[in-house]
């Protein structure tokens, strides 16, 4: 009998291969940012969602860790040649990492705003229509570049040398002509920039006397000393009295190579200098003086001669069924996909049935209301992480690790089944999906769930639990306790003091919506994806005297920018610093004499490597603290400025609110950030780092003493965990019952259940929505039932 057990046991164990036995991602002493001495398995080739409030520790362990780790190892399998040129990773901090396949990462970082960026443009729609049009399109032009609006077009003529039997060569004139689609007008940006030149000087004065109001054109630099060497004009003339020949070359002369002073330079005229260094980023990239001045000097309107759609004439008379390649990036993609479907041309099979599966993966995500010339710089944050998704729903690799990072940002709970649905679909295919997420629907679907905490900074960073989702309900966690939580209808609504007439509202899909939004109470608007909330907001009601609209688009400043230089904080701590130890306050300031000299104040040495990824590494001389040692020996409440700093908003509300570190005025600027629910963010850490929902909250907090009486908030909950969506919508009420008016664009059911008002709009995406299905109370709503909004709510209060 024995011998026939371990005849059957050996046979047991000769049926599981050694290669089947890796099934799990092993990581053990994980220590990066708060993640402490972490260690977990989590299984391969299953769906598992990362839970946890805001700060424990989600992203540390899964982007920071587990992430990092796998892009590292893949940099490292390259040639040494090779990654010269690429970004040296540093390993995570961590003692082991087991188990581990290739990483990609599905993050919310918005997608580049180059201004000849585009929908069609990222996701390679466009360069297949430009194969299309290039092959049916009538009359014919040329090949795909002749349809692309980022290809000029180049004439060229010389003598070529031709051979002519042996030894005999003949020189002839030769012309080159290459036909690309660019409007040789705009140069393919659709928008033709006009210069308030009483903006860039003042014509009466001179060039010596400070005439360019220029951001950063002082004539004591280099700016000075190219004007004077150039030799162009006279230094001393005011530029009123400027002849014709000065003016153009101030304003418009190409660039040209001078010397001053031995040195060789190159002078070019202020207008294509501005074009070069400003016009060519992102406005909201811009620092907020440089974006104030292009506000002021330079007005943007579209193109006359290609009308906006960035093409040459050429480009726009080729059709196919009597639309051009303008035409088609124009239409709604679930139209486009339509008219793709009805071209039959055998030729042309296999480019069409691609284009088919890349617009039909629009639809399936959600975003079948986008057109493909929609500037990739105005998507959300929700939307461009889906626009990153549709590369990968068709691939054909199996055994990656996907990470995604809250993917229902920005879906009405109708839309967040269908979003369940493809990150199954990505398991299904033999993948492991590891999902940061906070709403119930996703924690459902989880075949392995890890909650991090139990509190957010130095408070989480451990596993609290990790197994099936039953067991997290009965964990008594703070995840398991409020995963069942549900909202209830308010009993009585406030009544409005008054009303925000909105009359005709016709912006992108809207249809001549009129609406009256109540004022003096919380109103809710809601609707699919896509139905027309943000361009009511945006189109009729943003930009109106006292409303301020706080939206999750990045800050505007640059990575030295952290939040107690957003929110004014550093100025109160460094007056209490400069008080107590007798110096100036611009010592206690990393961007001016109390700056480390080596990294400049920035923490870090960041070296540029071209087109790859900047690497950062810690300064060596300040260990990352950004001061001069100097500067660090001064204390204010037993703490240098840099210790202070490092404190976390709720550690520093308490620090400075009693004892002898009592500063009122950065007390109660840490005391709106701690109501905001950022109580665990440090006051030092870069803004760079902050998540959509955290800087909307964060602008939140300081527009909250200002003068505004109507705020504008869109999706307020995103990043938020369960447990702290109370305490947002407890903050909501205060601003309410203080005399403000709060609009929130919304999917969150607690925060509808919660409105005094919800309008609706709908009843589905682009150009079938546009209209407002239902306004009245929550109750109102669930009552009517007629509209997918109130199916869902009514579903949610029931339990």
């Amino acid at each position: 009998m024995s011998a026939g057990t371990t005849s059957t046991d050996s046979t047991t164990t000769a049926e599981v291969h050694a290669a089947d036995s890796h099934d799990v991602i092993r990581v053990q002493g994980a220590r990066v940012n708060n993640l402490q001495d972490l260690s977990i398995e989590i299984p391969k080739r299953r769906l598992t969602v990362f839970t946890g409030v805001s700060g424990s520790g989600k992203s540390s362990l899964v982007f920071g860790t587990i992430a990092a780790e796998s892009q590292r190892l893949i940099n490292e399998t390259y040639s040494a040649f090779v990654q010269g040129f690429m970004p040296s990773l540093a390993r995570p901090e961590v003692d082991l990492l087991e188990g581990l396949t290739t990483a990609i990462i599905v993050d919310q970082e918005r997608m580049g705003s180059n201004p000849r960026s585009t929908v069609g443009t990222v996701t390679d729609a466009n360069a297949m229509l430009r194969i299309l049009f290039s092959r049916l399109g009538q009359p014919q032009i040329g090949p795909p570049n002749a349809y692309s609006f980022n290809v000029p077009s180049v004439r060229g003529t010389g003598a070529i040398t031709v051979e002519r039997g042996e030894g005999k060569t003949r020189a002839e004139k030769a012309v080159y002509n290459r036909l690309g689609g660019m409007c040789p007008r705009c140069e393919g940006t659709g928008a033709v920039t006009d210069f308030d030149l009483t903006a860039l000087y003042d014509d009466a004065k001179s060039l010596a006397e400070g005439a360019i109001t220029i951001p950063g054109y002082s004539m004591d630099g280099w700016y000075g000393r190219i004007f004077a060497g150039s030799g162009f004009f006279n230094m001393d003339k005011p530029i009123a009295k400027f002849g014709k020949r000065e003016l153009h070359d101030l304003l418009w002369k190409e660039p040209t190579k001078i010397k001053v002073d031995g040195i060789n330079l190159t002078y070019e005229g202020l207008i294509p200098k501005i074009q070069k260094s400003m016009l060519s980023k992102d406005p909201e990239s811009m620092q907020p003086h440089i974006r104030a001045f292009v506000e002021r000097a330079i007005t943007f309107s579209t193109c006359p001669d290609c009308d906006g759609t960035r093409l040459a004439p050429e480009a726009r008379s080729s059709k196919i069924g009597g639309l051009n390649i303008a035409d088609v990036c124009a239409m709604q993609i679930s139209d486009l996909a339509a008219w793709v479907r009805s071209l039959k041309e055998p030729s042309v099979a296999p480019l069409l049935a691609g284009l088919q599966h890349l617009l039909d993966a629009f639809a399936e995500i959600g975003l079948g209301y986008l057109s493909l010339d929609r500037p990739s710089g105005t998507l959300s944050g929700g939307e461009s992480q889906r626009t990153k998704m549709i590369r990968h729903l068709g691939s054909s690799l199996t055994d990656v690790t996907y990470v995604f990072d809250e993917p229902t940002i920005g879906l009405h709970p109708h839309d967040i089944a269908r979003m369940n649905r493809l990150l199954l679909q990505l398991r299904d295919k033999g993948n492991t999906v590891l999902v940061v997420e906070h709403k119930p629907e996703t924690i459902a679907i989880a075949d392995h769930v890890v909650d991090l905490g139990p509190g957010a900074g130095s408070g989480g960073g451990t596993v609290t639990y990790a197994g099936p989702l039953e067991g997290l309900r009965e964990s008594g966690t703070l995840t398991g306790r409020h995963l069942g939580d549900r909202a209830r209808l308010k009993d009585s609504v406030r009544i409005p003091s008054s009303f925000l007439e909105v009359r005709g509202a016709d912006a992108n899909n809207l249809r001549n919506v009129d609406a009256d939004i109540p004022l003096g109470v919380l109103t809710v608007l809601t609707g699919v994806a896509g139905s027309g909330k943000s361009s009511l907001i945006n189109g009729s009601v943003s930009g109106r005297e006292g409303v301020v609209t706080v939206d999750q688009s990045p800050i505007r400043g640059s990575r030295r920018s952290n939040p107690a230089t957003y929110t004014g904080l550093l100025e109160p701590i460094r007056k209490a610093f400069a008080k107590a130890n007798g110096v100036k306050p611009a010592l206690f300031s990393s961007n001016s004499e109390g700056a480390c000299p080596t990294c400049n104040g920035a923490g870090v040495i960041y070296t540029e490597l071209g087109v790859m990824a900047t690497v950062e590494s810690v300064c060596e001389t300040c260990e990352g603290r950004r001061f001069q040692a100097s500067v660090l020996e001064y204390r204010f409440g037993g703490r240098n400025i840099a210790e202070v700093l490092a404190l976390s908003v709720a550690d520093a509300r308490d620090f400075f609110g009693e004892g002898e570190a009592r500063t009122p005025a950065a007390h109660r600027i840490l005391t709106q950030l701690a109501d905001v629910g950022l109580g665990y963010l440090r006051l030092g850490q870069p803004l760079t780092t902050l998540s959509g929902g955290e800087r909307q909250r964060l602008k939140l907090a300081t527009n909250m003493g200002g003068k505004e009486s109507v705020f504008v908030l869109d999706e307020p909950t995103t990043g938020l965990h369960l447990a702290d969506v109370q305490q947002l919508l407890a903050l909501l009420d205060r601003l309410v019952d203080a005399g403000k008016s709060v609009i929130v664009i919304e999917h969150h059911q607690a925060v509808m259940a919660h409105a005094d008002w919800i309008i609706d709009l709908g009843p589905g995406a682009g150009h079938d929505g546009g209209t407002i299905v239902f306004q009245g109370t929550p109750a109102d709503l669930v009552a009517d039932g007629s509209t997918l909004t109130g199916e869902h709510l009514a579903a949610y209060v029931a339990g």
